[in-house]
């Protein structure tokens, strides 16, 4: 059921409001195409790294933090992944406080964008993609865990003795999560043109979000990759590959019926601020989190 639920919701149903979107596009009138600004694209694929290794940094930490507070346990945190000696009988719940941690950053940064503040189009943007990874790096593993025990998120259901029906439950809840964040992404994402003239139309939508959103998250797999080497290649890959393309899907879907929440600022998208945050990071990541960080 976990099965064809998740071919249903991560497939199916993306590809069905395409579908419809694009028989919208083929019968409505269409005014002259926004100029691309190629700045913009590379500005949300650096901010969509920083996002993605960031949030994964927060899953690790607040695996390791429980861990390293229970009796008996001595963990170590490492820039794509944890380790742990010694046991306590908790250490299966803890198993959970990682996807609780990224789910609950995604919380704050959606309540934050919902304030009426000033800040820059790049610090807006910046939450938007922090709140798509605390959703996407978290549900997966909700769903994953009810299938496969030794995840995570499954060793923590485990340790709650949820039953084979609860677990299944607990996996649709989760799947049918993803296409309503989804949404409420589209409409944050799309409050970042430019102007509303960009966003007149059926057409007019699905390219901002293709040039904001799905391109710069094809853009951001190859530049996560050196944050994560060396490990095993499924363990390199399969993360930004699944997280970024489960999102992007239902996003570009949805985009043709999308209406934007607009941007406190409109100022021009900046690629300096998130290339220093994304080198800063990446020094982070290889020079101090790859030897490992111990916390005993």
């Amino acid at each position: 059921m976990v099965a064809a639920a998740a071919v249903l919701f991560l497939l199916i149903g993306p590809l069905c409001f395409a579908t419809v979107g694009w028989r919208h596009a083929q019968g409505a009138a269409h005014p002259p195409a926004a100029r691309w600004d190629p700045r913009q694209t590379l500005s949300s694929a650096l901010l969509a790294t920083v996002a993605f290794n960031l949030t994964f940094l927060i899953q690790e930490l607040f695996l390791v933090l429980p861990k390293a507070l229970s009796p008996g346990v001595r963990a170590t945190l490492f820039h794509n992944n944890h380790s742990w000696t010694g046991d306590n009988p908790l250490v299966g719940l803890f198993q959970g406080t990682g996807a609780l941690a990224t789910l609950s950053c995604s919380l704050i940064c959606a309540w934050l964008l919902q304030r009426r503040s000033e800040r820059s189009a790049t610090l807006t943007l910046f939450l938007i993609w922090m709140v798509y990874d605390g959703v996407f790096q978290a549900l997966p593993q909700v769903v994953l865990g009810a299938v496969y025990p030794q995840n995570d998120v499954g060793m923590a259901m485990d340790y709650l003795g949820l039953s084979g029906g609860a677990k299944t439950a607990t996996a649709l809840a989760a799947l049918a999560c993803i296409p309503l964040c989804a949404w409420w992404l589209t409409r944050h994402f799309l409050g970042i043109a430019p102007d509303s003239g960009q966003l007149a139309d059926v057409r007019a939508r699905n390219g901002v979000v293709f040039r904001l959103v799905t391109l710069p998250a094809l853009i951001a797999i190859p530049l996560i990759i050196p944050f994560r080497v060396p490990r095993e290649l499924i363990e390199v890959v399969a993360p930004p590959v699944v997280v970024n393309l489960i999102g992007t899907l239902w996003i570009q879907a949805l985009a043709w019926r999308g209406r934007a929440v607009r941007a406190p600022d409109t100022a021009e998208l900046s690629i300096a601020y998130p290339l220093a945050a994304l080198v800063a990071l990446l020094l982070l990541f290889q020079l101090c989190l790859r030897r490992g960080i111990a916390f005993y």
